[in-house]
């Protein structure tokens, strides 16, 4: 390995999807005479197989604070590493006995193609990299909501984080985030309609492009509109039920994460900029929670399919499990 990435790489070791930089500018742009394939209608076709896997964090870690891209080698460099930390777990796994596991290598995804945009964060706005502060209301509220969920991780499945039960998954979105494994997403366009099957919880999103007006009703995902602004997909997402946990470490950040407010607006951006890209841009509009909107993007690389279910659903034995068994620690903690 490079001994001048070594600092580097210990930096980024903790972190589940990670990356770093050295160069301050971004590389620049090679021309491109590609066309995107069109629909008979004559919109371009996002249809396809595509995966936002990247070992690029979604926060840039503050020790590289104002370094915003690496190059290509020091990314190609980045991302052996992150196979290595990957194998170097599952045998670390192996020394301890007796214990159950976790996922190993052969679940979590070794991306070949996992910094295309050389970027060190999938956010780009604000440009430290770094969500913006939550509000004096909402903070207060997430520390209400740790300390519960520290006291009380298991006394029935509703305070348990959506990602526990199968109901919904960070990468489902409104914005699609990636995660560890299964980054991956099956989209169908007709004139009418965008059809986004998510493999996580396999959720489904069906995104109305005729015009017509957004409901009324509350929803895990939101309520998705869709319109055309040139060669650009733009997606609104509003009326989300705002009973998700999303951003942060949901394991760790108990309750899972830091909840979006009900009022949150996202605007997502879809754009061929490649035969096997599909560029994904987004931005989170959330007064209710944050101090100011932010934004991401993350190049979505095609791949040739197919999806497979991912059988989770919210009554699976994993969730009987893990109740039962704190039903059980409560039972033997009574007789002490």
């Amino acid at each position: 390995m490079n001994s001048r990435l070594a600092p580097l790489i210990a930096i980024l070791s903790g972190f589940f999807l990670s990356s770093g930089s050295i160069a301050a500018q971004a590389p620049p742009a090679k021309p491109s005479t590609w066309t995107a394939p069109r629909l008979p209608d004559g919109r371009p076709d996002l249809s396809g197989y595509w995966s936002n896997n990247t070992i690029a964090p979604l926060e840039r870690p503050a020790a590289l604070a104002g370094k915003e891209f690496v190059s290509e080698d020091e990314a190609r460099a980045l991302e052996r590493e992150a196979r290595e930390r990957t194998r170097a777990s599952d045998r670390q796994a192996i020394e301890r006995p007796g214990e159950v596991g976790d996922y190993n290598a052969a679940f979590k995804e070794d991306s070949k193609w996992a910094l295309a945009n050389g970027r060190t964060s999938i956010i780009t706005d604000p440009k430290d990299g770094r969500m913006p502060p939550l509000t004096p209301e909402a903070r207060k509220k997430f520390e209400a909501d740790q300390e519960y969920h520290t006291a009380h991780p298991h006394d029935g499945p509703e305070g348990m984080t959506t990602i526990e039960r199968c109901i919904t998954w960070i990468s489902s979105g409104p914005p699609m985030l990636p995660t560890f494994y299964n980054n991956n997403y099956h989209i169908v366009q007709t004139r009418d309609y965008l059809i986004i099957n998510v493999e996580m919880i396999h959720d489904v999103r069906i995104i109305p492009l005729d015009g017509r007006p957004h409901g009324n009703i509350t929803q895990w995902m939101g309520d998705s509109r869709g319109h055309w602004e040139g060669n650009t997909l733009v997606v609104e997402t509003i009326n989300f039920n705002g009973k998700r946990g999303w951003f942060g470490t949901p394991m760790t950040e108990g309750g899972g994460g830091r909840r979006p407010d009900a009022k949150m607006r996202v605007i997502e951006r879809f754009t061929r900029t490649a035969p096997d890209i599909l560029l994904y841009q987004f931005t989170v509009d959330d007064p209710g929670t944050y101090a100011q909107p932010w934004s991401g993007e993350i190049p979505m690389r095609s791949f040739s399919g197919p999806v497979y279910e991912y059988a989770c659903h919210e009554g699976n034995y994993g969730m009987q499990t893990i109740l039962s068994g704190a039903r059980s620690d409560e039972k033997n903690a009574a007789r002490r």
